[in-house]
């Protein structure tokens, strides 16, 4: 097996790249100085520390930190693989116990033929949603599922939501206070179409909701890869040509928020304000760079803010949401900007799992 091959076994068991080009370096030098492997794996003699650390938690190697300077020797092989072995045995009767539990409530798709179960999803997949939603529908549904887009709505939500087929009637969209986040129409009829959470999603042709006599289905799903594109869809194709027509105010600081286009859509809200903010951000830097000393939180002022959820837009494409954050170093004063993104992010330097906001007084 070639080197490469190799890696890959290796990765299946969850070791980074960096952490499999040092591993290989150690089995390839056998007791070795930190340093001799930080050549040889092109790291740093400090991340070597670190990550040595972990494969020895893993059994993969020993760490002699007794010897000066410390040694770092491989496992043989044979005891490793064994461990390997055993490890994945182990592990057999949880994962069918799982896969049992969960076997019913995985990646689904659900054809629907009538205008009442098409309404009825659209009322259970708000009532399940923990941190956006985007939402497409005739004007003249909305009456049916306000309720729920209210209680939604009070949940935290961000619900960008777009009501087609308005006609220009301002009668039937006089009162839009409540029902989302923020509200555009459109006088032409748009599909139907709805996020949840970038999990949950529903496309349907606006004609089965419009029309008694309409033939056509709609697909409900259930599917992480495909939702997103849904929601991208929504944000760059037919979001930014429709008219905003209401806005909620911003929401009481402090507050965290699991997801990200709620924190952008806020940090927007206030910063149209004048309100100066902080955000305690909690993820992963971006990019292959040596990793071992970043933080898993970063905390600053927020300086900047890209966004096309409300008006006016600062982002150059529509899907894009970020915001930057300078940072000070305590030790000396220095300040550091960071881009932040959210899940997937590859253009920013950190990418966000939450993000608290709280009011800068003072400013």
């Amino acid at each position: 097996m070639d080197t490469d091959g190799l890696a890959d076994l290796l990765e299946r068991f969850g070791l980074s790249d960096k952490e499999i080009d040092t591993y290989l370096a150690i089995l390839d030098h056998g007791a070795s100085k930190a340093s001799t492997i930080a050549d040889a794996a092109d790291v740093s003699k400090r991340y070597v520390y670190s990550i040595s650390e972990e494969l020895e938690n893993r059994g993969f190697v020993e760490v002699d930190d007794h010897a000066v300077p410390t040694v770092i020797r491989p496992v043989d092989p044979e005891t490793v693989v064994d461990r390997l072995t055993r490890s994945v045995e182990d592990i057999e009767p949880e994962l069918r116990e799982r896969y049992t539990a969960t076997e019913r409530t995985g990646e689904q798709f659900e054809v629907i033929k009538s205008r009442q179960t098409v309404v009825k999803r659209l009322e259970e997949l708000l009532a399940s949603a923990d941190t956006e939603v985007t939402l497409s529908i005739p004007v003249s549904i909305l009456p049916q599922i306000r309720s729920t887009l209210e209680e939604t709505v009070d949940r935290g939500v961000l619900v960008l939501l777009l009501l087609g087929a308005t006609g220009g009637d301002e009668q039937d969209i006089a009162s839009l206070a409540g029902a989302a986040s923020t509200v555009r129409t459109w006088d032409a009829l748009v599909p139907t179409m709805l996020t949840v959470d970038r999990q949950h999603g529903l496309l349907a042709p606006s004609q089965l909701l419009t029309s008694s006599t309409s033939d056509t289905r709609a697909i409900a799903l259930s599917q992480e890869q495909l939702v997103p594109v849904l929601a991208g869809s929504f944000l760059a194709n037919y979001w930014p040509t429709a008219e905003e027509r209401y806005v909620t105010t911003p929401r009481a600081l402090p507050e965290t928020y699991d997801g990200f286009r709620n924190a952008v859509f806020q940090i927007a809200l206030h910063r149209a304000t004048d309100t100066a903010l902080e955000a305690a951000v909690t993820g992963t830097p971006v990019g292959d760079g040596d990793t071992s000393t970043a933080p898993g939180t970063l905390t600053g002022r927020v300086v900047d803010v890209r966004q096309s959820l409300v008006r006016p837009e600062t982002s150059s494409v529509p899907i894009e949401n970020s915001f930057t954050i300078e940072v000070t170093d305590d030790r000396d004063g220095a300040t550091e900007r960071y881009t932040i993104g959210g899940t997937g992010a590859f253009l920013e330097d950190f990418e966000a799992e939450s993000v608290t906001l709280r009011e800068l007084t003072g400013e």
